[in-house]
């Protein structure tokens, strides 16, 4: 009789342990539905009470190096240390320090999590959650400022700082483009057409909204799935791969991300709806021209004084806090002449 119930013993043990496997199984299955169907609502972020000076987080989406150092250099050299923060988004393993930048201001400002951005891809978009992510562990940071490698600021620090500072608002370009079909309706229901966004990608954001672009595990997937740049087909190439590419569809992510995902989270009445970063954009006759898909580029006589003050006085109401161009390396040349910058307050 006792020989038997111990023959009964590691079935019945067994049994207990596979119940308390799938108990396991089910508790984590059921917590993971949980975290993935969470929105990015802003009721579910609770901001910590700051007390303090604020700080514009200074975020630089750069290829590799900051052709403009220099420039920035005398911006930051004049700012007061407690009122600023630098971040780097570059390409992996480059580094900034003395041999690849002229400013001490960007030494070690790197990301170390940076990833390969190509452009029209959402992996523009996920290097600047990843900029916004590092920034927000600063609780003094306040303002978030997206900025190009070809960016130059058209007033100095204080100015910048006092204008941006102002405004309880975010500084984000966005409306309703009736005329383009960027819209996949594959992104339906996740993302309603009516909520569909687009504007220009340099934005300056409060934490709050920082806060919610980190957090979003709703929109960014989609984007990343169904909003993608058309591959355009090569000269000469094949009829057949023509017309396969033309009926692609093409969207630009970085263009339409962080405005349809405000949005999404009802908080368009908490923007400006207009961006401080100026560029003139090439319009060419040829839809399909891809110079129509950036900025222009500057020329050396265009890099002028009377220039500079036309784009900072275009209308009060749309100021320009910033200048963007379409290629760093032409507005280097006259700004390397000049050794300071071409702005008074």
């Amino acid at each position: 009789m006792t020989a038997m119930k111990k023959r009964a013993s590691p079935p019945t043990l067994w049994l207990g342990l596979q119940l308390i496997l799938w108990l396991s199984v089910l508790a984590c299955t059921l917590a993971l539905i949980g975290i993935g169907s969470r929105s990015p609502s802003p009721a579910a972020l609770v901001e910590v009470p700051f007390s303090g000076t604020p700080k514009i987080a200074f975020l630089f989406l750069a290829r590799s190096n900051l052709p403009l150092d220099f420039l920035w250099h005398a911006f930051f050299q004049n700012a007061e240390e407690d009122k600023y923060s630098i971040y780097i988004h570059s390409e992996p393993s480059f580094v900034f320090d003395r041999t690849t930048t002229r400013s001490p201001f960007f030494f070690g400002r790197q990301l170390q999590n940076s990833i390969k951005v190509v452009w029209g891809e959402a992996t523009m978009i996920e290097a600047e959650r990843l900029l916004i992510a590092a920034a927000l562990n600063d609780p003094a940071s306040r303002r978030f400022a997206l900025i190009s490698d070809s960016c130059v600021p058209l007033y100095n620090f204080s100015y910048i700082y006092n204008y941006v500072m102002s405004s309880s608002k975010s500084f984000v370009d966005s409306f309703l483009d009736k005329r383009e079909g960027r819209y996949n309706p594959k992104m339906f229901p996740t993302i309603p057409k009516d909520r569909w966004r687009k504007g220009s990608q340099w934005t300056i954001l409060v934490r709050k909204h920082a806060q919610i672009v980190v957090a979003d595990t709703v929109v960014f997937p989609e984007f990343r799935r169904f909003c993608k740049r058309r591959i355009e087909p090569v000269l000469g190439g094949k009829q057949n791969h023509k017309e396969a590419a033309q009926k692609e569809h093409n969207c630009i992510p970085d263009e339409h991300y962080l405005q349809t995902l405000l949005s999404m989270s009802q908080l368009e009445d908490e923007l400006e709806r207009r961006t401080l970063t100026y560029a003139s954009w090439n319009q060419s006759i040829d839809a399909q021209d891809k110079s129509n898909w950036h900025p222009k580029k500057f020329e050396f006589a265009d890099a002028s004084p009377q220039h500079i003050t036309e784009i900072r006085i275009v209308d009060r109401k749309q100021m320009q806090l910033l200048a963007c161009d379409g290629h760093a390396r032409v507005l280097e040349g006259y700004f390397n002449k000049k050794r300071t910058l071409p702005v008074g307050k």
